[in-house]
């Protein structure tokens, strides 16, 4: 055996000994994200921002929460980017504003841009790491084969919450379609109907045409109503249950227990995928493989808690219906004052005229339901860290609580979609293994983002995220924003157009500020509106945060604020119009459905690069 042979020999062999040193280097990642969950469900949050355990609204429990954050870093004043499910979701896996990724709203969008760049979990497959999701992930991302928008999938192993409805697992879903019930044939299959299934595996079907074409199942909705003692927004004054079948579940009692419902069955799956390791497991009908032993793992959890329909385990409603809640009520002189975009999501989520009772009963179901989903994240996460230590290798936690926020009577409304506090605050908790990068109970002020995500996970998984190819991130590391090594931002900034129409908003230490940033959602069109736009055109709101903190008080016609105003309208539209905005045109006209996802021509607005430069001197 020659020299060079040997040498070739030992060199091949410290190249694998290196790649195995870092692979075990890197963590593995778990990601947790809830639905609609507003900060003031958090004990530990309440604590921080406001020196109480419980809501301004009254009584709220999350030890397992809390215990994260004792173990890890909280960033206690991380905003969205968008106040709509799709939309946010999409910025924290791509790592980017709306206006620069090119989703708004709930539009199907494509790969095939170049606008397009690897999502988080794509990169995190780059890096070494196998991917896995279960549950809700409202990423509406398709690729296009032969002209045509097919399904994409961004993770690996992807047990999809869809998947659970097709084998009817949870006690709530939509059947894609059905064409008979218990062997009686409809008159007519019907697609995307909702149910609710009972412990005992009694379906109620929730559908106004299925009950007028088939009379002999008349009355089957009205049954689960009773039975679950569900309320609804009625959009009537009768009341009736036939004119809230589209209407969102506000209070209820779930039809299973806890940890056999639909995020209990999240759960079940994602500690089955742990514990299954190197095999293969079963998940209602379907199989999937098991975690591989030999890869850091990066895992995200998409809980539905405490997203309509908001029903609570029976225990848990028991508990919270011994509370009562102090309600926050709307004044005719806040209403006049508002936006008229935020007047028209009011009006159109109205729910101040609900009873008193109706409304004890939605808060109290709403903290119940958060509670429940606390206990699911204990158990996730133990089970979590108990891999990774069995495994011996590092690991990280990142708690996003909510994808924005809800309110319960704020502003006289239930829903989101608007940039108000209640809406668009959802802080961040990091907990590693490794304390000196995410010290246990820290707790950081500076403004942070839903787009500093990507980024931290990114870095803790070894890539340096300032090489050029990172360039599109429009985040920071979370990391070097608790050392201090990022400046602090002086606001935040974000843009929605879902139920609201398109607007932007930006948030200081001491301002809200929000416009009206289009004349509609045809992209591509007319994207220097909102700079030829006079001030009333703009539809403005500006509140004084640091005066009113509820945001009762719309001052953008205050004479006395008008430089202030201005400074903020400027600073806004200079950076979502002017800095490097993007907008597709993904194919079809609706972008709140639009499925088509085959349009990939960008059209670009940048007349003001830079402009996004964190600060703003008011």
């Amino acid at each position: 055996m020659n020299k060079i042979y040997l040498l070739a020999i030992a060199c091949m062999a410290i190249f694998t000994v290196n790649k195995q040193v870092v692979a075990q280097q890197q963590p593995n990642v778990l990601w947790v994200l809830t639905d609609d969950q507003r900060y003031d469900a958090i004990s530990a949050f309440n604590k921080m921002l406001h020196g109480r355990e419980n809501s301004a609204l009254g009584y709220v429990e999350s030890p397992n929460v809390d215990r994260l954050a004792a173990q890890g870093t909280t960033f206690i004043n991380t905003y969205c980017q968008a106040q709509g499910c799709a939309p946010s979701r999409a910025s924290m896996h791509m790592g980017r504003y709306p206006w620069r990724s090119g989703i708004y709203q709930f539009e199907y969008f494509n790969n095939n841009t170049d606008n397009s760049y690897p999502l988080l979990p794509e990169e995190m497959v780059k890096l070494g790491y196998q991917t896995m999701h279960v549950g809700k992930l409202g990423v509406r991302i398709r690729t296009l084969k032969d002209g045509k928008a097919v399904n994409y999938p961004i993770y690996q192993s992807d047990i999809d919450s869809k998947l659970f409805e097709v084998d009817m697992l949870p006690e709530w879903g939509k059947r894609p379609i059905l064409k008979e019930i218990d062997g009686v044939k409809l008159v007519k299959p019907i697609r995307n109907v909702a149910y609710f299934k009972d412990a005992d595996g009694t379906v109620y079907y929730k559908s106004e045409k299925l009950e007028k074409e088939n009379p002999q199942f008349a009355g089957m909705a009205q049954k689960a109503h009773d039975r679950y003692d569900l309320l609804y927004k009625y959009n009537n004054k009768k009341g009736d249950v036939e004119t809230a079948f589209s209407k969102g579940v506000l209070a209820g009692v779930s039809p299973q227990p806890a940890g056999k419902t639909r995020d209990g069955n999240y759960n079940t799956a994602f500690i089955s995928y742990l514990e299954n390791e190197n095999k293969s497991f079963k998940s209602g009908s379907h199989l999937f493989d098991g975690v591989d032993t030999s890869k850091p793992l990066f895992c995200h959890i998409g809980y539905d808690f405490p997203h309509t329909p908001v029903l609570p385990p029976e225990d848990y409603r028991k508990r919270f219906q011994k509370h009562k809640y102090k309600m926050p009520e709307l004044t005719d002189e806040e209403f006049k004052k508002m936006a008229k975009a935020f007047q028209k999501r009011v009006t159109n989520s109205y729910s101040d005229d609900f009873t008193d009772e109706q409304k004890q009963k939605m808060v109290q179901d709403y903290y119940a339901f958060c509670a429940y989903g606390d206990d699911l994240i204990g158990k996730a996460s133990d089970a979590f860290i108990a891999y990774s230590e069995k495994q011996n290798q590092p690991w990280m936690i990142v708690y996003v609580c909510g994808d924005h926020g809800w309110k319960l009577n704020e502003h006289g409304s239930i829903a989101k979609n608007t940039p108000w506090e209640v809406d668009s605050h959802n802080p961040i908790i990091v907990v590693s293994s490794d304390k000196t990068k995410f010290p246990a109970g820290k707790v950081v002020r500076n403004f942070t983002e839903f787009v500093d995500i990507a980024p931290t996970i990114l870095s803790a998984a070894g890539a340096n995220v300032n090489q050029s190819k990172f360039s599109h991130l429009d985040g920071f590391d979370l990391e070097k924003v608790a050392s201090g090594e990022i400046p602090a931002r002086d606001y935040v900034i974000g843009e929605s157009h879902h139920a609201i129409g398109p607007r932007a908003y930006i948030r200081t230490k001491d301002y809200m500020f929000s416009v009206k940033t289009r004349p509609n959602s045809k992209r591509g069109e007319n994207m220097d509106w909102a700079m030829k736009a006079s001030y009333k055109e703009l539809d403005p709101a500006l509140y004084n945060t640091s005066k009113d903190p509820d945001e009762k008080n719309n001052l953008a016609y205050d004479p006395e604020y008008k430089k202030v105003a201005m400074k903020l309208k400027k600073k806004l539209l200079d950076i979502v119009i002017g800095d490097d905005r993007a907008e597709i045109n993904w194919g079809g006209d609706n972008y709140g459905k639009n499925t088509k996802a085959i349009g990939t021509e960008v059209k670009r607005s940048n007349f003001a690069p830079g402009a996004h430069d964190h600060k703003i001197n008011l």
